[in-house]
């Protein structure tokens, strides 16, 4: 039992830089659509935006996960697909 708590902590400590590393890229892509002028309504689009600084707060802020979150609900808005 010991071994398993150890390696799920392992593991979630290694995950983290991924997720760090991930958001910048989501961002990008979000970035990348907005400047195509997508054809969204005004509140998507202003639900996007809202969306994608929220993701860059988060960011800032440490709560990757949350951030991921965030992004991923403004990529599915966009109709892009989500960045690996």
């Amino acid at each position: 039992m010991k071994r398993i708590v150890i390696s799920a902590a392992v593991l979630v400590a290694l995950s983290a830089p991924a997720f760090a590393n991930h958001c910048p890229k989501d961002m990008a892509a979000i970035d990348a659509a907005l400047a195509k002028n997508p054809q969204l309504s005004q509140a998507q689009l202003d639900q996007v935006k809202k969306l994608r600084a929220q993701g860059e707060a988060d960011h800032k802020a440490g709560k990757h996960k949350e951030s991921l979150e965030s992004l991923q609900k403004a990529e599915d808005i966009l109709k892009i697909p989500h960045v690996m």
